[in-house]
């Protein structure tokens, strides 16, 4: 089995432009997708939100009914094999349900925790004998799973682990010592995949159960935020796991751990993206039903731009996400059974650099909505009565869950600059040539449809990361990691590049099927997601530029990204914004 199941190679939009019919939408949800989603929103609905205050108030035994019930609908098992007790749906379905459970904070966090990371390194790295025994409770709800990675002294490096793992003299089991820290599910979880270093050296992951001895607890953590999950640290005094628990290789576990944080990334760019739907339609409600100097709140100007720019942002969010689930299930679909963790190793990492721009866009994106729709509520967003202000607390954990935010925009460079030096994206040569279309004449092309200028100008954007990535390589070369001020401004253009593209594409293709006319709102929004980006590319240039010493080349191009990028002429955003705000509010949510 080779590679030629995936679509493109990870990271290609950074090199080139693809056609709108290539990219999946939510517009593109098969029967099976919408059955799925159904099936999780009446779940949530009916069963979770009637239970959110006891939720809130960390009554784990109303979480775990909750879960079993999902698992007796099916809703733990959208990960895994048929041939292990689960549905074995595709990563679109994942999203869906993703999505879904990101509006319900505390449970969507345990949720989501255990159908992910919890479940997938069983899923993808376990031996047979391990699938057998473990998947099958596991997408019932049975036993529900804990990861656990952070240590006291290692968190985003988490390589630097000071769990240790020995041999027995008989040979039967490892012994484990050491302690994890922020452990989501720990209290109720029965499986917990564990990594510890064997001879201390060889980073190894293991599958521990709750009554192994030598495992315990400590206190549950009291969080800023979703207060309804459980958090506490996992104590390893030692621990004796059997020889067979041994997850994948051992001195391979770092292969499971970063590999399936991929979709751990992902997972969370849906939950978040979920989230931030809430949160809107939360501000939504109030500002058409609160009245100030006479009118309603959701008719004064301000409002309704703040409006159309949250549903901009989530429109983005919700097209990357879906744009990004199709391309891992290309990869991932056919893996699910074999038994070549080679291959799966190299199918998990390939749309890392794609995952986390999920996480890191997702994330943002929520905290950006739960911030503008408090502050739509005015003084009764500070009011616990009133649910913008839990979904504000709870929002702040995401930028730093699955990795900071920080360390992900790292990876978006990283890795281009990996696949570029072993020949898979030919940076070298798209490099060049975005230099020399950046000191062309700028000129706006006529319009071949309602996006023409947005296309152009997204390929402008690609040109200046490319241009930009060309110069800042030639001058530090390998040791460009350790300008991170200026990778974090590279990934910052890369963001918005996938974004507005994922976007403008999804727009494209909805118009091409059914019109102009009747996808306007579609188009409204892609047009408000590109202004936000050519304004923020504009920004960062200047700033990276302003970064590096004075030089005639770097003054020649930041020169020329200026030119090129100020031909998109950003016109008419009142009334865009206007209209955008009009159907949002008819609707009372997020629609489109």
């Amino acid at each position: 089995m080779g590679d030629t199941t995936i679509k493109q190679k990870g990271g290609s939009f950074l090199i080139s432009s693809i056609d709108a019919n290539d990219i999946f939408t939510p517009e593109d949800f098969t029967d099976e997708h919408k059955m799925i989603g159904q099936t999780a929103k009446q779940f949530i609905e009916k069963e979770v939100e009637p239970l959110h205050e006891e939720i809130e108030k960390q009554n784990m035994d109303k979480v775990v009914s909750l879960l079993q019930q999902a698992g007796d609908l099916g809703l733990l098992a959208h990960s895994i094999p048929v041939a292990y007790g689960g549905l074995g749906l595709d990563k679109v379905s994942k999203g869906l349900v993703g999505e879904i459970v990101g509006t319900t904070s505390g449970y969507g966090v345990a949720h989501s925790n255990h159908t992910c990371i919890a479940t997938l390194p069983i899923t993808y790295f376990g031996s047979k004998e391990q699938k057998e025994k473990y998947l099958p409770k596991m997408a019932s709800g049975q036993y529900l799973g804990a990861y656990c990675l952070t240590e006291p002294s290692s968190g985003s490096d988490a390589l630097a682990a000071k769990t240790t793992a020995k041999l027995n003299k008989e040979g039967t089991h490892y012994i484990l010592n050491g302690t994890k820290l922020y452990i989501t599910n720990a209290v109720f979880s029965q499986t917990f995949i564990v990594y510890g270093k064997v001879d201390g050296d060889k980073f190894t992951a293991f599958i521990v159960e709750k009554d192994y001895p030598g495992l315990s607890l400590g206190p549950e953590e009291k969080k800023m935020g979703i207060s309804g999950s459980s958090t506490r640290s996992v104590i390893l005094e030692d621990c004796y796991v059997p020889v067979e628990n041994v997850l994948g290789e051992i001195g391979k576990g770092h292969l499971i751990a970063l590999n399936v944080l991929n979709l751990g990334r992902f997972n969370l760019g849906s939950a978040c993206m979920g989230g931030a739907k809430a949160a809107l339609k939360l501000g939504i409600s109030h500002t058409n039903e609160r009245k100030q100097f006479g009118k309603r709140i959701a008719e004064f100007g301000a409002t309704k731009e703040k409006v159309a720019k949250m549903a901009a942002r989530i429109y983005a969010a919700e097209s990357l996400q879906y744009r990004t689930a199709d391309l891992l299930e290309s990869a991932l679909g056919e893996v699910y059974d074999t038994e070549d963790q080679h291959l799966v190793t190299k199918r998990l990492m390939e749309y890392a650099l794609e995952c986390a721009i999920c996480k890191v866009y997702g994330s943002e994106t929520l905290d950006q909505v739960v911030d503008e729709s408090l502050q739509l509520h005015g003084g009764a967003g500070f009011i616990k009565e009133y649910r913008i202000e839990q979904a504000y607390r709870d929002s702040r954990i995401n930028r730093i869950f699955e990795g900071t935010n920080e360390i992900n925009r790292l990876l978006v460079p990283g890795i281009f600059f990996k696949k570029a030096a072993k020949g898979e994206l030919p940076a070298l040569e798209e490099i060049s040539n975005a230099v020399t279309r950046l000191n062309v004449q700028a000129k706006v092309e006529v319009g071949i449809d309602s996006l023409t200028a947005e296309r152009q100008v997204i390929q402008q954007i690609r040109d200046v990361f490319l241009s930009l990535a060309g110069l800042a390589y030639k001058k530090f070369g390998n040791e460009l990691n350790e300008e991170q001020e200026l990778v974090m401004k590279l990934a910052d253009i890369g963001i918005e590049l996938y974004a507005a593209e994922s976007a403008v594409l999804r727009s494209q293709k909805a118009i091409e099927k059914l019109g102009q006319e009747k996808e306007k709102l579609k188009e409204q929004l892609a047009k408000i997601v590109t202004e936000e980006a050519v304004l923020k590319v504009q920004r960062l240039a200047q700033e990276f530029i302003g970064g590096l010493e004075a030089s005639n080349e770097a003054d020649q191009l930041l020169a020329s990204i200026s030119k090129q990028l100020s031909t998109y002429r950003i016109e008419n955003r009142v009334t865009r914004f206007r209209e955008v705000a009009a159907c949002l509010n008819e609707s009372g949510q997020y629609s489109c």
